[in-house]
């Protein structure tokens, strides 16, 4: 930008109206919001790379992201108190300093992860608190001080609030909305921080450079409407304070759960969250900007009436909140789950109208706006950490979803009379009544309203006939579900079979049974993924394995198992050693373990961090923990580029059905010894295949005789046939491998 436009800007801020003035602050802002997700988003996608992604981890990474947006906002207020702090100026610096941090910030990532991966969760949250501290206090501190710095141009605290939280909220949510588009899929994590990076410096730069009116509280002109009149404080702060807390728990609590259930009903797809995310944060810009309007106007000249419509607002986004889960579960029989997301706006945009129309009732415009702000920005993440904490690691491990809404529809309830008992004048009694007998009416209904919530997300308006869920396990790793059939259904897709039968083969358990042609003497197995037992089962069951060890991180399929005839004993085989964790935080935790085969029944190639298991750098990974001619067996899930990342990272590879096997000795599918070790191959005392039963003969046959394909038609990963390296690599050319940075096909 040419500094000639300088003075043309500065001269059209002379002249403006204050609202002319104003809009400038609001751009910034709203641009500014743009990459604070962005980095968000592609951050904890980085870190949950490193350090897992089991809830222990993912709490961990969020809670300091959040705690470190708090402490900035303590930072921005004391900075906003300073007499001469150019405020605008001191907002263009932190700008600039959080996109020079951002540009370097993934390999600082890796850099870091390399000292501290694998260790334990003090030492993981620590790390995560270290790396993510300079940025989160940076990006935390603005709120405040270009709150103080509107303030005194306004004399309107909600108004200013409202607006600044709206403009930059709506940048936020456009951030994730452009995210789950298109970014991530075509830029992935460095393309998408070097975005981020490129806002904040333009932003930065204006800012610093540009003077957009005058910069100095005490020559700034003012409105002589009603907006530029003084407004007192209707409320005491420290009240003000708990009840910010207070909604922010409600907000994020009622957040962990959206996110379960849209999770659930779209099969763990990467976007999900990124999408509904957006459409939460576009809400609160949406009850933001209100705030903004009502402060200027219906609530400037009367401040007392604003805890009435806050009490209002949280009521009314609280009851929404409880009803979105049913409400989808009940949508998506006719309609696509995409269109329900309006829901979470709505609730979102009342829930989210709290926090400024606080500001306005508990500061008064001639007090240290930026500084008590701060304070309460903070009370709000405070208390959005312990809803996300509560919920999501604690109290889903012991309730459902139905009793976890019911709370929070409770403690809404509760938040919502206290501001209304705050109020000048209080409603009439009736409010305070009709409020409650509302919520009892809805938590009395909960049976009906939460009775087969996930049968309707899992089938929607495609159940096959006389299917229903028999099981639901719900913990804070996750649901999952068993139906009538003995499907596994984990986060909402496939995720096995309770079957070991390979003369009844529903479930592709023939691909189990071709370990034995892959490794002569696997002596040390691991196997990543635990689901319904049944691979694990037969692999345990090979009298060559003398080891086992399985890295499962829901510890739900455990008791599911132990009630399966199938597979119960695979609980109390002595070989078999079960650990709770993230299979690839496993690993690195645990770099001295070697194995002669690794198993993993990986899940969709499109779900959400499905990448940790199938990059360049997880395979890489994997080949370290493998003996000498060991071997890594995977399930592709048919992906072209998931094969084509195996073949071109080991020297020699072979696809078995949708399944990959790849080591650095060569592979040869050993038919003799296959057959060899079936026929002797017995679980539980019962002969696998008996050779008197024509069933058992004819399964035999089709595992040990595995065509091999000789032209891309047979070559496609969904047959029954094997593929040797040189196929696939001339059968992929062109695609692309995955790696960690640009995360393969997740986010299609």
């Amino acid at each position: 930008m040419s500094t000639s436009t300088y003075p043309s800007l500065a001269a059209c801020a002379e002249n403006a109206t204050p609202a002319d003035r104003i809009w400038p602050y609001y751009l910034l802002f709203f641009v500014s919001g743009f990459p604070a997700l962005l980095y968000q988003i592609v951050w904890q996608r980085a870190l949950f790379t490193v350090y897992g992604v089991n809830i222990e981890s993912v709490t961990v990474i969020v809670t300091v992201f959040m705690l470190g947006l708090g402490l900035g906002s303590l930072a921005g207020g004391r900075l906003s108190t300073l007499p001469r702090l150019p405020a605008l100026r001191a907002f263009g610096a932190i700008e600039c300093s959080v996109g020079l941090f951002g540009f370097g910030s993934l390999h600082l990532f890796h850099w870091v992860a390399q000292f501290t991966a694998g260790r334990s969760t003090t030492v993981t949250g620590l790390a995560t608190f270290l790396l993510l501290l300079i940025p989160t206090l940076l990006m935390g501190s603005t709120l405040p001080l270009l709150t103080e710095h509107l303030v005194q141009r306004t004399s309107n605290v909600g108004g200013s609030v409202g607006a600044l939280y709206a403009v930059n909220t709506l940048g936020s949510g456009v951030a994730c909305l452009a995210a789950a588009a298109f970014l991530m899929r075509a830029m992935g994590e460095s393309g998408s921080i070097h975005v981020a990076t490129a806002c904040n410096l333009v932003v930065g730069a204006i800012a610093l450079l540009a003077p957009l009116g005058s910069d100095n509280p005490q020559t700034a002109p003012h409105s002589s409407s009603l907006e530029s009149r003084p407004l007192p404080a209707v409320m005491p702060f420290t009240p003000a304070m708990v009840l910010a807390g207070g909604t922010g728990f409600v907000a994020l609590a009622f957040e962990i759960l959206w996110y379960r259930i849209y999770s659930f009903v779209s099969g763990g797809r990467a976007s999900s969250f990124a999408v509904m995310l957006g459409f939460y944060l576009i809400g609160i810009a949406c009850g933001s900007y209100l705030v903004h309007r009502a402060c200027k106007n219906r609530l400037a000249g009367n401040p007392g009436r604003t805890l009435r419509a806050a009490a209002m607002v949280v009521l009314a986004g609280t009851i929404i909140g409880y009803l979105l889960a049913p409400a989808v579960s009940f949508l998506v029989l006719y309609i696509n789950y995409g269109r329900t997301f309006c829901i979470v706006e709505i609730s979102a945009a009342l829930l989210g109208a709290a926090f400024p129309l606080l500001a306005h009732a508990a500061i008064g415009a001639q007090e240290q706006a930026g500084k008590k702000i701060s304070y309460l920005y903070l009370s709000n993440i405070i208390g959005s950490v312990l809803g996300s904490f509560l919920v999501g690691f604690i109290l889903l491990d012991h309730w459902s979803t139905g009793t976890t809404s019911a709370v929070l529809l409770g403690l809404g309830l509760l938040i919502s009379l206290a501001l209304a008992l705050l109020a000048t004048p209080r409603p009439r009694p009736l409010f305070f009544a009709a409020a409650t007998a509302v919520c009892l009416l809805l938590v009395s209904c909960s049976g009906p309203l939460f009775s087969g919530l996930y049968e309707r997300l899992l089938f929607k308006n495609s159940r096959p006939a006389g299917d229903r869920i028999v099981q639901l396990v719900e913990n804070r790793s996750g649901v999952i579900a068993v139906d009538s059939w003995e499907t596994v259904f984990g986060g909402g897709i496939y995720d096995g079979h309770f079957n070991i039968d390979p003369a009844h083969d529903d479930n592709g358990i023939f691909r189990a049974y071709a370990i034995a042609a892959l490794h002569p003497h696997p002596l040390r197995m691991l196997i990543v993924g635990l689901s319904s037992g049944s691979w694990a089962q037969i692999a345990v069951n090979n009298p060559a394995v003398q080891d086992v060890t399985i890295v499962e991180i829901n510890p739900g399929y455990s008791p599911l198992i132990l009630q399966r005839p199938g597979v119960a004993s695979l609980l109390s085989n002595p070989k078999v050693h079960i650990v709770i964790d993230d299979g690839r935080r496993w690993l690195v935790a645990h770099p001295d373990q070697k194995f002669d085969f690794i198993l993993m029944n990986a899940t969709y190639n499109w779900r959400a961090n499905a990448t940790n298991l199938l990059s360049e750098d997880f395979l890489r990974l994997s080949r370290e923990h493998l003996n000498r001619g060991g071997v890594l067996y995977y399930n592709t899930t048919s992906s072209g580029r998931v094969q084509l990342t195996g073949a071109m990272v080991f020297s020699h590879a072979l696809r078995i059905s949708n399944f990959l096997a790849v080591s650095d000795s060569p592979l040869i599918f050993d038919r003799t010894r296959l057959r060899a070790a079936l026929l002797a191959l017995r679980i539980d005392g019962r002969l696998m295949f008996d050779m008197s039963r024509p069933e058992d003969r004819t399964a035999l046959d089709r595992i040990v005789s595995l065509p091999v394909a000789t032209d891309e038609k047979t070559a496609d990963g969904l047959d029954h046939s094997i593929e040797l390296r040189e196929s696939l690599l001339s059968r992929l050319h062109g695609l692309d491998p995955i790696t960690d940075d640009n995360m393969g096909t997740e986010w299609q």
